[in-house]
């Protein structure tokens, strides 16, 4: 299989595959395709499988798409504004995202449902206690909210976040939060009472406008609108 990613702040992957090549999807995420694919809907897993999915913010079926004959194109574009990034996962290997971040990707692909274990992490880290982790072998796409930072963390090295800028980290990093020191900062400072700490080592994945910040933003505006 090839693919290519395309668009700046609507992206879309292009996938270009030959006879017998499969790809699982999110529900309702594919954009377009050639004619020489067959769909069929299933539930990976089983049912509790799907429920794994429901709780991590995908659907509890899955679509596979399959080239037939020859050489087929098939599209997935992102549902809001952002980027895709494509990540190649070996045998055993996993990455931990944001609920919602699947796009599509290899058959072979695990899709689980990622507890976090401390219960003031579940309650104010931000996407509360559930994430998403895909485990290889294979090639995931991932859609992600706006501007995507990478930044590699040394052993011991933390990083402060603002809740829900996180999107997605290697297993190896640690993801706590901690309070806000000072009154006044908790009170007038606008960035709630914790932040996120991701402590290395290993790779993080930081978004610049989660989708939640633009959905309450542009209901400021229909509300205040609203009024005139």
């Amino acid at each position: 299989m090839h693919y290519s990613i395309k668009g700046d702040n609507f992206p879309v992957v292009v996938c270009e595959m030959t006879e017998g090549e499969s790809l699982i999807t999110e529900a309702g995420a594919m954009g377009w395709m050639s004619d020489n694919f067959k769909m069929d809907t299933n539930m990976k897993g089983g049912l509790m499988g799907g429920i794994s999915r429901m709780f991590s913010g995908e659907s509890i079926f899955l679509n596979t798409y399959t080239c037939s004959h020859g050489v087929g194109s098939i599209a997935f574009p992102s549902s809001f504004p952002g980027k895709l990034i494509a990540r190649e996962l070996s045998a055993d290997e996993s990455i931990i995202c944001q609920k919602g971040a699947f796009l599509a990707g290899s058959n072979t692909l695990s899709l689980e449902v990622h507890f976090r274990k401390k219960l003031s992490t579940g309650f104010f880290g931000g996407e509360g206690f559930i994430l998403q982790k895909v485990t290889g072998p294979g090639i995931v796409f991932l859609e992600f909210d706006g501007y995507i930072e990478e930044i590699l963390l040394a052993p011991g090295e933390k990083l402060k976040v603002d809740t829900g800028n996180v999107a997605m980290f290697e297993p190896s990093v640690n993801f706590d939060i901690e309070m806000i020191k000072g009154v006044k900062n908790m009170l007038f400072g606008g960035e709630g009472l914790f932040l996120t700490t991701l402590t290395g080592p290993g790779k993080v994945y930081v978004q610049s406008m989660p989708i939640q910040n633009l959905a309450g933003r542009l209901s400021h505006y229909m509300y205040t609108g609203s009024e005139k």
